[in-house]
Formats: structure tokens, C-alpha cells, sequence
């Protein structure tokens, strides 16, 4: 097994190389300075691991003799399409750690027919968020008749965005800004106000303020799950920070990513509520602790299994993939799905 590794000298890439040398598969280093490539293969013990230097019309030959790739260049929506073409092209298996929600969006829009056809399966956005998200809600859907209304909630504490993770936002600032898609009634808009501007979040007895946010599972949810509307929300603080344009100059002085301390103090909790028609439902809930790390874990596992496990071609959201239970089991996240508590306004006094 030989696993392609695109924008192989950044942070979150160097990430998803440990990982892959930790399960001792073979990786393929591809980027587009060889200095930097070299640099990131000793940070990471991969000295002697293949490197290949690639701009966009050689990137096909780049991911040759490999089963699957790995795109960790953001921001996506700028670059991502290209990556994904040559890996159809190299007849290789990809997944990317894309949290960018237009882009997503388009490459279901543009390259699924491509992929099926080359017999090579495309799963976008196997993050940490994403992916675990659109498994849960997949099991979600597996327990209700009918589901009238799903809200994704993130909030994140502590730790702190990579430079690429600053790159994809300054990228993305107008779908950030004004929230990005919103699922509803079979079709996605832009525009839509947020139905919900709070969350008691588990353990809490007052609610967070939250606010709309171009979370990817509003793309992929809805392609295997039967739903009226689906929209995402962000802790509002961390909204108004991502919405505040950061000057790529500056991005260029800040650190490559949080620490390993940092990362390993942060905490995420993702929610996702289920509703029914008659205003019941399910509540589904994704813990732990470093984002980045976890993306790690969850693209190399996704990458590897769709190489044994043989999964249909095309474009696929991560449910129609992997199977839900046992792929949030593999990656060790903590989850769980339990009856959706009241609005704090529907409460008794």
C-alpha cells in the first residue's frame, strides 16, 4: 500500500505523514518545493520515502505507482479541483482534509461522473468535523422514520489555527461572513438566515451563542440522508474572529501551527440535532481533544480503507463510504446518540 501525500511540507500534512509512518505504510511525498519537501521528510523520520516536486500540469506523474492520494493543500477552493482531476487521471483512490464548503460542493458537482467512470472513489472533507459528523448523522437516520431538521453545532476551545487554516479562511472570507449554505427543501442556498442562534451544549445549564457557519456536512448530509433543512452554526465568538480579515502578510509571521501542547490541551464538541416533524428527535455528539491530530488519524484510515475495502467509484460522502459504527470505533472518537433535550424555552419552570 503507497499513499500519495499532496502539500506534503505544511503543517497538517507533516501530521498526516507521522501517522502514516506510525501504521508503517508507505508514502509518497508531492509538492511543489523540493527544499521544502526534503525538510519536511526528516521533521518526520521519512528521509528516505520518496519526494516528488509538482506544479498543477505534472501532478498526474506525481501520484504514479501510488494507490491513493492525500491533499492536505489548502486553501482548496483555489487549488483542491486541480489535485482531484490528476488523481482521477492516476486512477488513484482520494481523500482530502478540506473544511471549505463551495469547494466541496463543487467537486460532488463536477467530477463525480469522472471518478465513477475511472473506478476511483473521491471522499472530500475527511476531517475531523466532517467526516465523524456525516457518520453520525448517518446512524441518526437509521433510528427516525422522519427527520424534519438537522442543526450542526461546533465549538472548539483552545488550540488555535494552523497558517493554512488561516490561508482557507481569508480565501473563504465572504462565505464566512455570511454564512455559507443552507440545505432546504432539496436544494442549496446561500443567503438563508440561521433558524437557531444558540446551543445548551451537554454538561451546560446556560446556553452558547452561536451564529451560521459553512460547516461541510450541510453539503454532504443531505446526499444519503432524507432531511427538509440542514444548517451549520459556529460559537459566535469564534465566528466574528474567522470573519475579520487577516492580512496575508501577517499570516506569513505567525507560527506554522499550534504545539503539540496547544493542540493536545484543545477541546472539541460537535452536536447534532435531529428533529422530527412533531418537534421530538435525536441528539447526536462528537468529543475530543486536537483537531488537527485527529484529521490525521481520520484521513490515513479513510485513505487506507478505501484501498482494502475496495469502495464504489465516484464522489462519495464519508457515510456512503465507510460503514458509520465501525469507522468512529477505528479512530477512537467518543460519540453518541441520545433523545434531543428541549429548547430551554420549551422547558417547564
Amino acid at each position: 500500500m503507497r499513499i500519495a501525500v499532496y502539500g506534503a511540507s505544511g503543517y497538517q500534512a507533516k501530521l498526516v505523514l507521522t501517522e502514516l509512518s506510525r501504521r508503517g505504510i508507505d508514502a509518497v511525498l508531492v509538492g511543489r518545493d523540493a527544499e521544502r519537501l526534503r525538510r519536511a521528510a526528516t521533521e518526520v523520520g521519512l528521509a528516505a520515502s520518496p519526494r516528488r516536486v509538482a506544479d498543477r500540469t505534472t501532478l498526474t506523474h506525481s501520484f504514479a505507482g501510488c494507490d491513493a492520494v492525500i491533499n492536505c493543500a489548502g486553501p482548496f477552493t483555489a487549488s483542491g479541483q486541480a489535485v482531484v482531476r490528476a488523481a482521477i487521471d492516476a486512477g488513484c483512490h482520494y481523500v482530502d482534509t478540506a473544511g471549505e464548503q463551495l469547494y466541496l460542493k463543487t467537486i460532488f458537482d463536477t467530477l463525480a461522473g469522472e471518478a465513477e467512470r475511472r473506478g476511483v472513489t473521491v471522499v472530500p472533507a475527511v476531517n475531523d468535523g466532517c467526516l465523524p459528523g456525516d457518520l453520525v448523522a448517518h446512524l441518526i437516520a437509521d433510528r427516525l422514520t422522519s427527520i424534519d431538521q438537522i442543526t450542526v453545532s461546533h465549538v472548539i476551545v483552545g488550540g488555535g489555527p494552523s497558517r493554512g487554516s488561516l490561508r482557507s479562511a481569508l480565501h473563504t472570507l465572504d462565505a464566512l461572513t455570511t454564512g455559507g449554505l443552507t440545505y432546504d427543501n432539496g436544494a442549496w442556498h446561500s443567503g438563508l438566515p440561521a433558524r437557531n442562534t444558540s446551543i445548551v451544549l451537554p454538561g451546560a445549564s446556560e446556553p452558547t451563542e452561536m451564529a451560521k457557519f459553512p460547516l461541510p456536512e450541510v453539503v454532504t448530509i443531505p446526499r444519503h440522508v432524507r432531511v427538509g433543512h440542514v444548517e451549520g452554526l459556529a460559537e459566535a465568538a469564534l465566528v466574528a474572529r474567522l470573519s475579520t480579515s487577516v492580512p496575508p502578510e501577517l499570516i506569513d509571521t505567525l507560527p506554522e501551527g499550534p504545539t503539540p501542547e496547544a493542540r493536545l490541551s484543545q477541546r472539541f464538541t460537535y452536536v447534532f440535532d435531529a428533529t422530527t416533524p412533531d418537534g421530538r428527535g435525536l441528539r447526536g455528539l462528537v468529543q475530543g481533544v486536537d483537531t488537527y491530530g485527529t484529521t490525521a488519524t481520520i484521513a490515513v484510515e479513510a485513505a487506507r480503507r478505501l484501498i482494502a475495502d475496495d469502495a464504489k467509484p465516484g464522489v462519495l460522502a464519508p457515510a456512503q463510504a465507510f460503514e458509520a459504527a465501525d469507522f468512529l470505533s477505528a479512530v477512537g472518537l467518543s460519540w453518541s446518540i441520545s433523545p434531543r433535550p428541549s429548547p430551554p424555552s420549551d422547558r417547564p419552570c
